[in-house]
């Protein structure tokens, strides 16, 4: 590994990597760390709205961020691999340690749609979406994690920072979204997990629920109109320093609002009668209705219909 010392605190000067920063969100992200002072890699296939093409020539989105943060007087190279391939991944980190001589944040974003309702998705639906999701989180926050995991065992653990992102559907379900849901979801269960196993790197893992009107979002809601931008500054400041003890959590993030996101926690609990061989069928179904009558209702799934009156 390069033997240079990880970055000090604060924003400026670190090395980050945003996935999917050729438009939207992750564009808005790559350029707010770059307002800041942060060297950015800009990753982006350059796919339709559906994952399908790619544009990952010197024209492409990432080229074109890259240059506009350049431009701006910033410091940013563009990377075009498939992060949910294990090359694409290796070669994305690969890409910030050659260049910069180290990494400090990954901000995992990239993904992609492919709505149907479920009696319509296809297996191919499916595993793309699970694929650049749930796999593309994986890959590159492994290949980051081994590098920070070597900088700990050589007494130089670095303050280093993930950012992943979940949705509302991954929190709440959304109508004709299951492989959009599902990915999201597991988003979530793989940021507390890694939280958990990184710690003693030093890395601080996190994820955000954003909502703003993006390519990918304009389709789903469309009275949806917070900026990408206006999301980026809660990324930046996880993706920083200055957010040294916060991990293991979810943020939604929309326009002027951050909320701490809670999940499941126990609810209420009954016990079976005793002494005997425990809930059997006619006695389980009763105890279970009257904890239903004390727990909190779910809120709704995301474009599920209201009950009738």
């Amino acid at each position: 590994m390069n033997g240079t010392t990880p970055a000090a605190d604060g924003r400026r000067d670190r090395v980050v990597v945003v996935t999917g920063a050729g438009r939207g969100l992750g564009r808005a992200h790559a350029l707010a760390f770059a307002a800041e002072g942060a060297r950015v890699v800009v990753n982006d296939l350059g796919t339709a709205l559906d994952g399908w093409g790619r544009a990952d020539g010197p024209d492409g989105p990432a080229h074109t961020v890259a240059e506009e943060i350049r431009a701006a007087g910033g410091d940013a190279v563009a990377h075009t691999g498939d992060i949910a391939t294990e090359e694409g991944a290796a070669s994305l980190v690969a890409t910030a340690l050659d260049t910069y001589g180290r990494l400090d944040t990954l901000v995992n974003n990239a993904g992609f749609l492919r709505d149907r309702m479920l009696v319509n998705l296809t297996g191919d639906d499916w595993d793309a979406v699970l694929r650049v999701h749930a796999k593309g989180h994986f890959l590159t926050l492994r290949q980051a994690a081994a590098y920070w995991r070597t900088l700990a065992k050589e007494g130089r653990p670095a303050a280093a920072r993930v950012v992943n992102t979940t949705s509302g559907a991954g929190l709440l379900g959304g109508v004709g979204q299951g492989n959009y849901a599902a990915a999201k979801a597991a988003v979530v269960a793989l940021t507390l997990v890694a939280a958990a196993e990184l710690a003693p790197y030093g890395v601080q893992v996190n994820a955000i629920a954003p909502a703003a009107r993006t390519r990918m979002t304009e389709g789903t809601f469309a009275g949806l109109t917070a900026r990408p931008d206006e999301v980026s500054p809660l990324v930046v400041w996880l993706g920083s320093a200055d957010s040294a003890g916060v991990t293991g959590r979810v943020f939604e993030a929309e326009a002027g609002r951050v909320t701490v996101m809670e999940g499941w926690h126990p609810g209420p609990t009954a016990t079976a009668p005793g002494p005997g061989p425990g809930w059997t069928p006619a006695t389980v179904g009763p105890a279970a209705r009257a904890l239903l009558t004390r727990a909190t209702e779910p809120r709704p799934v995301y474009g599920a219909r209201p009950p009738a009156p």
